[in-house]
């Protein structure tokens, strides 16, 4: 049974039984490009995942052919000199979604399927926990090629996910990579066949929801506050997280099944 959060407008929501949200970027006539509506929109349905208690693993994807194609630039160019004022709303906004990709709980499956480019989708996969692609998908950021500069957090995240020299390639010459290029390079987790990179990404969904919740939702906590946490500041956070966490149910049930040599039966308490 699927619960249809939200059923319209330019981003679509739904939570099915097993705790699995399925996020949808709903422009596809625009190639799902990126305008103040729509990144309202996003915001809003993110903050109704951090909301939902039953969320244990959520996927975002495009509808239509391509996952996302940056900002909408024909929008942007339709706004002539009030530009600037209309992208102070539009970064802020997709700053704030982005920080709500990161801050949540539940781990963050992006579905990559034809474009991925611009802040909006090369940045949107760089702020997932876990991108899966198709074969034949193409990402790159664009930024500089129109005289703008990256957003959506990619000057952090891209750098900690390739080195710096691979983003300073990337964001300042703007190669179009390939799948098979950004799986290579570490932007990516899997690369599979175009008709089944939903269903592949589903499958690590459903892996993650058979597992403890508070402790994916602390380790992911953990892996992202180190970004920016000195090794020392991070090492007393993991013990206080380990400590507490080995008073849970699950903890106890873990332990338990390992001794039994039997499956786990996790309830998230």
């Amino acid at each position: 049974m699927t619960d249809k959060l939200i059923d319209s407008g330019p981003v679509l929501l739904d939570l099915d039984a097993d705790g699995v949200a399925h996020l949808r970027l709903n422009r596809p006539e625009a190639a799902n490009g990126m305008n103040v509506e729509l990144l309202k929109a996003l915001h809003g349905a993110l903050m109704r995942v951090h909301g939902e208690a039953r969320v244990r693993a959520l996927v975002l994807s495009g509808e239509g052919k391509h996952f996302c194609a940056g900002g909408d630039v024909r929008d942007f160019a339709s706004k002539g000199e009030a530009l600037p004022d209309y992208l102070r709303e539009a970064t802020a906004w997709l700053q704030m979604a982005v920080s709500a990709l990161v801050q949540l709980r539940a781990p963050v499956i992006a579905v990559v399927h034809g474009f991925a480019a611009g802040g909006g989708g090369f940045g949107l996969v760089c702020a997932s926990d876990f991108a899966v692609a198709g074969e034949s998908a193409k990402l790159f950021s664009g930024a500089v090629r129109v005289g703008m500069a990256p957003d959506a957090g990619a000057t952090v995240t891209l750098a900690r996910l390739v080195g710096l020299r691979k983003a300073m390639e990337i964001l300042l010459t703007n190669p179009t990579l390939t799948a098979a290029e950004a799986l290579e390079a570490g932007v990516l987790t899997k690369v599979v066949p175009d008709d089944s990179v939903y269903d592949e990404a589903l499958a690590l969904a459903r892996t993650i929801v058979a597992l403890p919740p508070r402790a994916i939702a602390e380790t992911k906590r953990l892996l992202w506050r180190g970004l920016g946490a000195s090794f020392e500041a991070q090492l007393p956070d993991e013990a206080r997280t380990v400590s507490e966490l080995s008073g849970t149910a699950d903890s106890r049930e873990g332990l338990a099944a390992v001794i039994e040599r039997r499956a786990p039966k996790f309830t998230g308490e």
